[in-house]
């Protein structure tokens, strides 16, 4: 009788974990590959097959074949775990086949408060070897909100930090700080000579861009090379952007947002000369966090689309672009995942998603049939 029980649950199991999902294009299936990650942020893959994985709270996990390594990778720098802030966003440096070199984005603490900062260092089995700090956001601050933060390279292999306005929205606006702007560096944390501000009297010469509220979702356009960005607005207003040197996005000037609760104003309005308009926009907010452009050959109709995953509203955003404009949104997996805090088009071909639980999931998408 127990056989037969145990059989029926792992008949159960198994037809739960096949089921099969319909968009527009394609039909697929969800693989759940890890559970019981901690607040997991970002994911990375390895050309081994392995796959680095921050929780926020502090640790860079090793998955492979499905199961973590029982050991944190060590020999990072302090993480300072401080509301929204943790250990956040990892990625590989273009060129990791010949150096080794991983990135990462985590909140730590200095005289002024907690801010971003970025790492990077050599991964040589379970461990980081030679550390060293890139990056520090200047000021900090006392706030746990608004921390950004995604790395990606250009195709020049410049490195780019989104930053959010750490939950004081003034701070977007503001020539010497940091918050609220996309940062540009050299992949060695050095400033480039052609950064927008460079020699401007009063601005950090780092930043690429102002008027960004908080960004937790950064890919570049597999054609154009250029940077698209979305970021959370308040009660409404989350935006998709595309970076461009110098160009102020307007928050909290401008927005399509307003102030939580009370649903009031913000700022002049929804437009003024000299920031730019959204390429796209959801009001009220879905949340999202985590971007992709999809590549690969697995789902052929979705190739050039980009997937946006979606912490409030638990889903997974596709949309059709044409050039710079959405024409198509699809609304897929709701509620069936959980709060999807980052998405990856992998080099195997496949969508790979992570769950921001307290028991959270690295979940694939798999064609069906």
């Amino acid at each position: 009788m127990r056989m037969l029980a145990l059989l029926v649950l792992t008949a159960i199991a198994h037809a739960a974990q096949a089921q099969t999902y319909r968009s527009d294009e394609h039909s697929f299936t969800i693989t759940r590959l890890v559970s019981g990650l901690a607040h997991p942020w970002a994911v990375a893959f390895l050309p081994d097959g392995r796959m680095l994985i921050t929780e926020r709270g502090g640790k860079l996990r090793i998955s492979k074949d499905g199961k973590l390594e029982p050991e944190a990778v060590s020999g990072l720098p302090t993480v300072t775990p401080h509301g929204q802030g943790g250990l956040m966003d990892v990625v590989l440096h273009p060129n990791y086949a010949k150096n080794g070199m991983v990135y990462w984005s985590y909140s730590g603490r200095g005289p002024d408060g907690v801010g971003t900062e970025v790492a990077r260092g050599k991964l040589v089995g379970n461990r980081i070897e030679g550390a060293e700090v890139l990056f520090k956001q200047s000021p900090k601050g006392n706030t746990g909100r608004h921390f950004g933060s995604r790395l990606v390279f250009d195709r020049a292999g410049f490195l780019y930090i989104t930053l959010g306005d750490r939950g004081e929205q003034e701070r977007a606006q503001l020539p010497d700080d940091h918050a609220g702007s996309v940062i540009r560096l050299h992949d060695d944390g050095k400033l480039p000579k052609d950064n927008p501000f460079v020699g401007k009297q009063g601005w950090k010469p780092e930043k690429f861009t102002l008027g960004n509220r908080n960004m937790q979702g950064a890919a570049f356009h597999p054609v154009t090379g250029l940077l698209w960005t979305h970021e959370h607005g308040p009660q409404g207003g989350d935006e998709v952007n595309v970076i461009r040197a110098g160009v102020n996005y307007g928050w909290p000037v401008i927005t399509y947002g307003a102030n939580y609760g009370t649903g009031t104003k913000i700022g002049e309005g929804t437009h003024k000369e000299g920031m730019a308009q959204p390429l796209h926009r959801w009001v009220p907010s879905i949340a999202p966090s985590g971007m992709a452009f999809y590549t690969g050959e697995r789902f052929p109709r979705w190739k050039g689309d980009l997937f946006v995953g979606a912490l409030r509203d638990l889903l997974l955003v596709r949309l059709r672009l044409d050039g710079e404009k959405v024409v198509r949104e699809e609304r897929l997996l709701r509620g069936m995942l959980g709060r999807i805090r980052d998405v990856r088009a992998a080099p195997d071909g496949y969508i790979y998603l992570l769950t921001d639980e307290p028991s959270g999931v690295l979940a694939r998408l798999e064609p069906a049939g």
